[in-house]
């Protein structure tokens, strides 16, 4: 196997044995097929949707195949098998029978496994290392988009323009007559598209579940049976609080799940109790002291020890060889496992504040604004990412407990849990740390700059705002080609450079973007603050 498509991949080069994250090679291999599968499939999608004519079963499934390869999503060869033998299904109804698209895939799972070797992310067309770096840009950037793009198809919300692109992109990968210019054009045109994609996602969270607004979250324990929540979907939770609802069983939210309480139509069911634990690194030690049942929803799914494996559940996406799956959201084995397990005594804990989304943090612009010009807010620094096992982390923490007391940190993402327990105070009223959400929440980041910039009649790059960005999947890569195709420069990415970016693509993003690495905390601030 070769695999280089997250920020922990080994030695920083590429895993080729077996993922850090858990991922066997068999997996691996099938993952990269099932890949090379969808680029034969967007050949026909393509063409077909250049005519004006759209396919939605094939527009929903290349969606959730893509999303199936995202790190810590689908570990499960038997569901990865099927993925590709449905994709095979999909293409044969409407085959160009051109390459990929003629592929054919073999008829057991060894087979297939060996398919997928030899199409691995590794053998694309082409022996140029830079149209290389650029096509594995591209392919996580489609694999993160794929994740919102999801999420907002379940809640109603779809555009025949992005998926059009998406299977422009992926058809591309078997261009062998594209340039390293193409290559890079498809890359920006990814980064817009994906701004669309979590402009629809904002869209049908808060159409479902209203704006969010500012909450607390008891970080302790409610007596009762308890079901943890984790992942990523809000539509998940709204159904597995429906259905516990009055069974005497508490819910608690986990990872990225966090966000959820500050909306209205989730917030209002006095069962979801508070947040359990801290990022998805760390659930392997956390999932196994909670009394309770768990589901897993989308990523981040870690390999499950012997000591919880009978209490935790996927569902969607998200899969683990030997972990029962959830189909249809009946949520009734999770609900029956709950009542079996002893559930917490009363324990309260922190409280800490989350909310702060656009429309929260719109509606006091003109305080924001204001606090500016007085100097009693100096600077804003979007310190937010994905977290990560992997040391350098801690700069995170240390970076906002060293930034002065008159600038403001907003943050989103699991990689808030290293300074989310931190009292910041606030300025003016203002408080200094402002969570507004999820990873599928970096649209608020965007809409807020833009707005602070269209206030004071500048451009993004020159208002009082730095990017402090931690990544470690593919919708990092993802937000990161948005941020670029929106002309957003002088961001600092860490805690290490991706893998796949070749050293002439690097020296092309520090050259039109001034993209860097991240340092110390006192030598970052010290550039930054001056």
């Amino acid at each position: 196997m070769f695999c280089n498509q997250c920020e922990q991949t080994a030695k920083g080069t590429g895993c080729g044995i077996a993922g850090v994250c858990g991922k066997q090679a068999d997996a691996a291999e099938l993952q990269d097929l099932l890949l090379y599968s969808l680029q034969g499939l967007s050949v026909y999608a393509y063409e077909a949707g250049k005519q004006g004519i759209r396919d939605r079963e094939i527009d929903e499934f290349t969606v959730e195949a893509l999303f199936a390869t995202v790190t810590n999503v689908n570990f499960d060869v038997d569901r990865l098998a099927g993925l590709i033998r449905k994709s095979f299904l999909l293409r044969e109804k409407v085959t160009k029978g051109v390459d990929p698209a003629a592929w054919v895939p073999a008829v057991d799972l060894p087979g297939l496994i060996a398919q997928g070797h030899e199409h691995g992310i590794d053998t694309f067309h082409t022996d140029d290392e830079d149209i290389r770096s650029v096509m594995q840009i591209l392919v996580y950037g489609l694999k993160g988009m794929a994740a919102y793009l999801y999420h907002a198809a379940l809640l109603g919300e779809t555009d025949d323009e992005v998926m059009q692109f998406t299977h422009k992109a992926l058809a591309s990968l078997s261009d062998d007559t594209l340039s390293l210019g193409d290559y890079i054009g498809l890359a920006m045109e990814c980064g817009q598209a994906n701004f669309k994609a979590m402009e629809m996602l904002d869209r049908a969270h808060t159409g479902r579940f209203g704006h969010p607004v500012p909450t607390s979250v008891n970080l302790g324990t409610r007596r009762g049976k308890a079901v943890l929540i984790s992942g990523h979907d809000l539509l998940d939770l709204e159904a597995l609080l429906q259905q516990t609802e009055g069974k005497g069983i508490n819910v608690y939210t986990h990872g990225e799940m966090l966000p959820a309480h500050g909306y209205p139509e989730l917030k209002k069911y006095s069962h979801l109790a508070g947040n359990y634990g801290s990022a998805w690194q760390n659930q392997a030690k956390e999932f196994a002291a909670f009394p309770g049942a768990i589901l897993m929803t989308t990523n981040c799914i870690q390999r499950p020890s012997d000591g919880y494996k009978e209490n935790i559940f996927t569902c969607g996406p998200v899969a683990w060889p030997g972990v029962r799956h959830i189909g249809g959201r009946d949520f009734s084995a999770v609900i029956e496992r709950a009542l079996e397990l002893p559930g917490f005594e009363d324990n309260p804990g922190q409280e800490i504040t989350v909310g702060f989304g656009h429309n929260t943090v719109l509606g006091v612009a003109d305080k924001v604004i204001e606090a500016v010009k007085e100097g009693h807010i100096r600077h804003f620094f979007l310190v937010g990412g994905c977290d990560g096992a992997k040391p350098g982390r801690n700069y995170y923490t240390e970076f906002v407990e060293k930034a002065p007391g008159d600038t403001i940190i907003l943050t989103l993402a699991c990689g808030k849990y290293r300074f989310n327990r931190l009292e910041l105070g606030d300025i003016g009223g203002i408080p200094r740390l402002l969570d507004i959400g999820q990873c599928n929440d970096a649209y608020s980041a965007v809409k807020i700059a833009s707005a602070l910039a269209e206030a004071f009649d500048c451009g993004i790059n020159d208002l009082p705002l730095s990017l402090i960005i931690s990544w470690y999947e593919q919708k990092a890569v993802a937000i990161l080609l948005t941020l670029l195709a929106l002309g957003v420069k002088n961001i600092k990415l860490g805690p290490s450079l991706p893998a796949f970016v070749s050293p002439n693509v690097l020296a092309y993003l520090v050259e039109n973007f001034n993209i860097s690495p991240i340092t110390t905390a006192e030598e970052d601030l010290k550039a930054i603050l001056g």
